[in-house]
């Protein structure tokens, strides 16, 4: 976890008590931080206030309502809208120059949007995707790409440490966003390539686990191999980052590509897989589960 111990304390609030937004929620707090928060199912809500000390309220607005920093980790674009500008948003609950700070995985169009529509209301806003999944939310060492003004940035990074190791302004609003993107990017790519592997070693009579040892000491090495590549192969996939959500962000990639002329081939090709994987009812196996499409095609 980030050194957040030069951070003064902060009134803020947080949207969204999902697998990330529950224990980002809980570091802030842990931190020191006033944290208030929101969930569209209320009970998620009152368990977390009760572990951790803090507040609820019933609507985004609500909870915004003082804070000077508003959190936020929903699901798409239209849930993004729904928690700002949406009916009891929080847009209309900050106070003049409070700030908007957005983790959820989106588009860089639905930040850009929200920022001039946050600018118009006198307020701040930075789209902040973050990468290190579940077991980086438990343990505070995610890592943060944001898209901001540097001032805002400043006013809100000693806050952010409380869950990141790594917290970067990459430029202007959406730049986090088209960050993310390219950080998905090539996670499919090496998703695939370490299935293929990995088939092909067990395939071959090999022991899979002992090559992964061997491997991960030089070049091939990767996160996903450290973190996935066992469980891959004991064909474990009941955890972890969902298929469902890997397909909204490849969809948001590949959309990105089209309008700016970028070609991902490889990427349309793995998000197809992944739609494999959903039609076999994997939609919440974890991302690693494309290994079972080679071993049991």
């Amino acid at each position: 976890m980030s050194d957040s111990s030069n951070t003064e304390p902060r009134k803020v609030a947080f949207l969204g008590l999902g697998v990330m937004g529950y224990h980002m929620a809980g570091h802030l707090a842990k931190a020191g931080h006033e944290v208030t928060v929101y969930n569209r199912t209320a009970s998620k809500a009152a368990q977390w206030a009760g572990e951790f000390a803090g507040a609820t309220a019933a609507t985004p607005a609500a909870a915004a309502a003082g804070n000077g920093i508003v959190f936020a980790c929903v699901g798409n674009d239209d849930d993004v809208r729904a928690v700002t500008i949406g009916a009891d948003g929080a847009f209309e609950g900050m106070g003049d120059g409070a700030v908007f700070v957005d983790h959820t995985t989106a588009s860089a169009n639905v930040a850009q949007e929200l920022a001039a529509e946050a600018s118009k209301r006198g307020l701040g806003f930075m789209d902040a995707p973050v990468s290190g999944g579940e077991a980086g939310a438990v343990n505070g060492v995610l890592t943060v790409m944001v898209g901001g003004d540097p001032k805002v940035f400043d006013r809100c990074r000693g806050v952010i440490d409380s869950y990141a190791r790594a917290v970067t302004l990459l430029g202007p609003v959406g730049s986090g966003q088209l960050t993310k993107m390219v950080n998905q990017v090539c996670i499919a790519g090496l998703v695939q390539g370490l299935s293929e592997g990995l088939n092909l070693a067990m395939r071959s009579g090999l022991d899979a686990k002992l090559v992964l040892d061997v491997i991960s000491k030089g070049a091939a090495q990767s996160w996903q191999m450290e973190n996935r590549g066992t469980t891959m192969v004991d064909d474990e996939f009941e955890f972890g980052f969902a298929v469902d959500w890997m397909r909204k962000d490849l969809d948001i990639c590949l959309a990105q590509g089209h309008r700016v002329g970028a070609l991902l081939p490889v990427t349309a090709l793995v998000n197809e897989f992944y739609a494999r994987v959903q039609a076999r009812g994997g939609g919440r196996w974890d991302t690693s589960s494309l290994m079972r499409l080679l071993s049991n095609p």
